[in-house]
């Protein structure tokens, strides 16, 4: 009987840790554990999401003077990407922290618009792009997309044209950062990389070989070719 008991008892657990209300309440963890970190002319693509995440994580780290570690940590406890972009923005524009302002997010579950409201924070110094995106109630990936705009901007990356003709061709984030690296480092424009990635052409693997992108030190690449002068 006890044993008959045991059972009934972990399969009820079981049933409580599968239903719906419970996976809405276990925050989402983003995996982040890339199994392929090298180029392989055999698999060109292989590698691709991890110098995609690799490169936007060094990039943030870099501009927002953060360690990597603790971003990486952030997401792997549920944190979104976009939300840590807005955040971090937020957070050097206001004198907040980035912490507190995540934990606000959380604790209302609202949008970003209302935790400045509640926090009662000074947008003047957050760029207009972004603060007009923010006054629209937009969502956290619409905001984080002005975030990067507004730093890419603000440090001469790009300018006005070509980013917009980049983000009407359906850029993300990830993708505007590698580009732009790959681009400076070859002299060509980050609108004529990232059209070789859509149509199929290259893998971000192969664009970064050929460049000469050393993705093992991608904080030294970006730094010297992508940001020199300008961090």
């Amino acid at each position: 009987m006890r044993v008959v008991a045991t059972v009934l008892t972990l399969l009820s657990l079981c049933a409580i840790l599968i239903s719906p209300q419970t996976a809405e309440a276990i925050p989402a963890i983003t995996c982040h554990c890339f199994t392929e970190r090298g180029y392989e002319p055999s698999r060109p693509a292989a590698a691709d999401p991890y110098y995609l995440a690799s490169t936007q994580n060094t990039f943030f780290s870099i501009i927002f003077k953060t360690d990597k570690k603790s971003l990486v940590m952030k997401k792997q406890k549920g944190s979104s990407g976009d939300d840590l972009w807005v955040a971090y923005w937020l957070a050097v524009k206001t004198g907040s922290t980035a912490d507190r302002l995540l934990d606000l997010k959380e604790q209302t579950a609202g949008s970003w618009k209302a935790v400045v409201s509640e926090s009662a924070l000074s947008l003047k110094a957050a760029g207009q792009r972004f603060s007009a995106a923010l006054a629209a109630n937009l969502q956290s990936n619409q905001l984080a997309e002005c975030v990067v705009d507004e730093v890419f901007l603000s440090r001469k990356l790009l300018d006005e044209r070509e980013l917009a003709d980049l983000r009407k061709g359906g850029v993300t984030n990830q993708e505007l950062i590698i580009s732009t690296l790959i681009a400076r480092k070859q002299k060509h424009s980050a609108k004529q990389i990232y059209l070789e990635i859509k149509g199929g052409k290259k893998s971000w693997g192969a664009l970064l070989t050929d460049a000469g992108v050393d993705a093992v030190n991608l904080e030294s690449e970006i730094k010297n070719t992508l940001l020199r002068g300008v961090v």
